[in-house]
């Protein structure tokens, strides 16, 4: 089973168009050790042929642009994509706005959680997906299902469940009290199977804590992509960029007792490697204390075309 990371920033990229914080700026300017990337997406396959996203990123087009695997086949129709299914982990505009740039005809299948097939649902603009070719599938917690796309079954079998998390930012409800209205569905973590092999991988770009149950799933997992937006609770405060922490926007930091590095380290799991990493995380630097820290720690950053086999 390939996995291919199309994207491993959080929400804005690297840089993100209006921002000046130092590593945007730093990106712009061609600093050693900075490299741009695009928002968080990865694409999954058992056969190198027919493809899964897991999410669609708003930078999708220019994504699959930078990834042959997922170019049309040269020798097809005049129009075709090796892109089977879309699995959407959350409602983010981040997760779900490059189903737009799928909108040219092209039957496919998106799975969401219930609670994310409605945001779809509720907002016209997503129609421009045409019901008779793409079909939308609810994905229930707990149970696997054999992924599939145009032409049925694609050797890749998923389990979501879960994750602690937060509703996206646009569908907060200040009136809700402390979880902003945030329910079951909003935050889904993954388990991708090579049906055939029976080789797996868990797939987590969004995380706010993690719980006892959590804990138990991951334990001793062979490979773990995993929510890596900030260092630390406070930086995006304290580099002047935004008023809230990580933890108010449903996100782990890397850094502390509390932190993922901290927290998952008993585990066990084989090969972790960090997703989803905002534009104001010092990790992004290469050869940075941060950047020690996270790899001594038998951590890795994921960077965009980065390719992993399980």
């Amino acid at each position: 089973m390939k996995i291919k990371v199309l994207g491993s920033a959080a929400g804005g990229g690297l840089p993100q168009w209006n921002c000046n914080g130092r590593n945007s700026a730093g990106v712009r300017k061609g600093e050693a050790g900075l490299s741009p990337r695009n928002q968080a997406s990865a694409a999954v396959s058992a056969d190198g042929v027919q493809w899964v996203l897991l999410n669609a990123a708003p930078d999708l087009r220019q994504q699959i642009n930078a990834t042959p695997e997922l170019h049309p086949v040269a020798d097809g129709p005049a129009r075709n994509s090796p892109i089977a299914a879309v699995v959407l982990t959350n409602g983010d505009v981040d997760a779900v706005g490059g189903l737009l740039t799928m909108r040219e005809g092209q039957p496919f299948t998106v799975y969401g959680a219930a609670r994310v097939l409605d945001v779809l649902a509720s907002n016209t603009i997503f129609d421009v997906l045409d019901a008779n070719l793409v079909k939308r599938v609810a994905m229930d917690y707990g149970r696997p299902f054999a992924v599939e796309g145009p032409s049925g079954p694609v050797g890749i079998t998923i389990e979501a469940f879960a994750v602690p998390g937060k509703v996206p930012l646009y569908l907060e409800d200040e009136k809700a009290g402390a979880g902003f209205g945030t329910q079951e569905g909003d935050t889904t973590g993954l388990r991708v199977t090579d049906t055939a092999s029976g080789r797996y991988f868990f797939f987590i770009p969004g995380c706010a804590m993690l719980d006892d149950v959590l804990r138990a799933r991951l334990k001793g997992a062979p490979l773990l992509f995993f929510d890596g937006t900030l260092f630390t609770n406070d930086e995006m405060i304290v580099q002047g960029l935004l008023q809230k922490t990580g933890e108010r926007m449903g996100h782990m930091n890397m850094s502390g007792s509390k932190g993922s590095i901290a927290e998952l380290a008993p585990l066990g799991i084989g090969r972790k490697i960090f997703i989803h990493i905002n534009n104001s995380n010092p990790a992004l630097r290469d050869g940075s204390p941060e950047r020690k820290a996270v790899e001594s720690a038998g951590w890795e950053i994921s960077y965009d075309g980065m390719e992993v086999t399980v």
